[in-house]
């Protein structure tokens, strides 16, 4: 009853409408981008090797003759459904540590806080590239990585709204009513420390999208011929004074999306009022 007005608070504002219309037209071309782009991903054409943007190349062509504008709209496609699943493994991972930290404490709640703490000290970068060594490139490795990278960050923010809910007049009084420990997490705390949750996931996608796309840019991400931004952008790296639509493009394409997923984000906090409950927690 809450989430939708305030997403349509959300809309309502200027920049909340403009990052909304791009991220609705991005998560659109990426669904639908076998039938947008207009030509195969990984068709080659060595006598268009970077041919600057033209009617028949609106994005002009890379070094092996390919559509540019093809590869960044599959690209979409790759990141978008790496970070967004990633994400979204780690933030039901989160909720589920985090609540029952937060519910039960105790030495389950101390054994759990020291190994985030110990992942939250790490930059997320580098947890991912040991992860990835570990597991091997590819998407698979990639999307483990980015899910365990930014758990502890969900972890953390599910235990403290929890551990301010549990205290809560309704909560207590549910306890006492006899309620079962599983109606209490999941009929009352999660579901009032979701919102935060939630808004932190959306500014998280944004980050995961950078880091998935530096995970590319090195080789370890999405394997050729399957496009991603980083692997474009590491692709073009070498083409920089040749052809610098290559790397130019797919990078503005990573800045753009970052840049509407955090005014989103902003907007939506706001809607939501989330730094007031997140200083009253």
């Amino acid at each position: 009853m809450t989430r939708r007005p305030a997403l349509l608070s959300a809309l309502s504002t200027v920049k909340g409408g403009i990052a909304g219309l791009y991220l609705l037209l991005l998560v659109a071309g990426a669904v639908f981008a076998p039938w947008l782009a207009p030509y195969p991903y990984d068709q080659q054409d060595l006598s268009i090797v970077n041919q600057p943007p033209s009617a028949g190349h609106l994005l002009g062509t890379d070094e092996l003759g390919r559509d540019v504008l093809s590869r960044i709209l599959n690209g979409a496609r790759t990141s978008l459904s790496v970070s967004v699943t990633a994400i979204g493994v780690s933030v039901l991972l989160g909720l589920a540590l985090g609540a029952a930290c937060g519910y039960f404490g105790g030495a389950f709640d101390r054994t759990v806080m020291v190994a985030v703490d110990l992942t939250w000290s790490f930059p997320e970068i580098l947890i991912a590239l040991i992860l990835v060594a570990i597991i091997g490139p590819g998407l698979q490795g990639v999307l483990l990585a980015i899910a365990i990278a930014y758990l502890a960050q969900f972890t953390r923010l599910t235990r403290t709204q929890v551990l301010s809910l549990k205290g809560e007049t309704y909560v207590e009084a549910t306890v006492n009513l006899g309620a079962g420990h599983g109606h209490v997490l999941f009929a009352h705390l999660l579901p009032n420390a979701l919102a935060p949750v939630l808004v932190a996931a959306m500014l998280a996608t944004g980050d995961a999208i950078i880091l998935e796309a530096t995970l590319g840019f090195f080789g370890l991400g999405a394997q050729p011929p399957t496009p991603s931004w980083g692997a474009m952008m590491s692709a073009g790296s070498a083409q920089l004074f040749i052809a610098p639509w290559v790397i130019l493009l797919p990078g503005l394409a990573v800045a753009l999306t970052v840049v509407f997923l955090n005014l989103f984000g902003d907007a939506l906090i706001a809607a939501l009022d989330i730094r007031a409950r997140l200083r009253e927690a």
